[in-house]
């Protein structure tokens, strides 16, 4: 699947899949209407339908092992975002265990790796361009800051233990997010799965030959089949791409006040 298709609304991304499958169909019903002459048509028939039962349990086993796919990554990112959020929650409370100088300056930095990985991460990823080859700065800094600040006591030489437990945890939670954002189906994959669809109709098509009517219907139940379970998971493709796509909304609910980070 290109990335224009993943990036196109639902409405439009069904109008394409579901046209380009009934465009399939319809090809295949009148290709076998043209070669289903009196002389073929015998050969054609002789075709068993119980091939018909077997082909959609492959095509359904397609489905399924490509959806699996899809609602894998699809939980690995919402896991990885929700993580990501909750350390950076975690880092915004302890950092009330700091000197004020630090915590002000610590929930800043935590402002400011919000605000860039909303505004320059999220479309990166939607993009399949993020990478992890730099650190963010804004974290890096924050664990810089904590680690350089004295401890004064017992307790706050607790806090700052948990504050850089809850850093490490984010950065490995972004990590998990850039490379989830990475996957999607392979090209492989959908070829196979429109392959298997294509055996379909054409036995469909082969057996009904000598009723047109009732081989257009069930080709027509079919490809709407096809095309339905192709928009699902095509929709669903890329976690942080299209309509439906995961937000960074977790993120930007705990990211702290401008007023509470001076």
């Amino acid at each position: 699947m290109s990335d224009w298709l993943h990036n196109l609304s639902v409405p439009w991304m069904a109008f394409i899949v579901f046209g380009f499958t009934y465009l399939v169909a319809v090809l295949i019903f009148a290709g076998v209407g043209i070669l289903s002459t009196k002389e073929r048509a015998p050969s054609f028939k002789s075709i068993s339908p119980g091939m018909l039962p077997v082909l959609g349990i492959l095509f359904g086993l397609f489905v399924a092992f490509t959806a699996a796919q899809v609602w894998s990554d699809s939980d690995r990112a919402t896991a990885a975002v929700s993580r990501e959020a909750s350390s950076l929650r975690a880092v915004i409370l302890l950092a009330g265990g700091l000197p004020p100088e630090q915590e002000a300056r610590l929930r800043g930095l935590v402002r400011d790796y919000v605000e860039e990985t909303v505004a320059v991460e999220w479309p990166m990823m939607a993009r399949q361009a993020a990478s992890l080859k730099a650190a963010p700065p804004a974290l890096t800094a924050a664990l810089r800051l904590v680690v350089s600040t004295p401890a004064q006591n017992p307790g706050q030489q607790t806090t700052q233990h948990e504050i850089i437990t809850n850093l490490n945890s984010a950065l490995d939670a972004r990590r998990q997010r850039i490379i989830v954002s990475q996957t999607e189906v392979n090209s492989i994959k959908w070829w196979c799965l429109y392959l298997q669809a294509i055996c379909e109709l054409l036995v469909i098509a082969l057996v009904h030959c000598d009723n047109r009517l009732g081989s257009a219907i069930a080709m027509g139940l079919f490809a709407t089949g096809v095309a339905t379970s192709v928009l699902l998971i095509a929709a669903h493709d890329r976690p942080f791409t299209g309509q439906i796509s995961i937000a960074p909304t977790p993120l930007l609910q705990i990211m702290p006040d401008k007023e509470a980070s001076r």
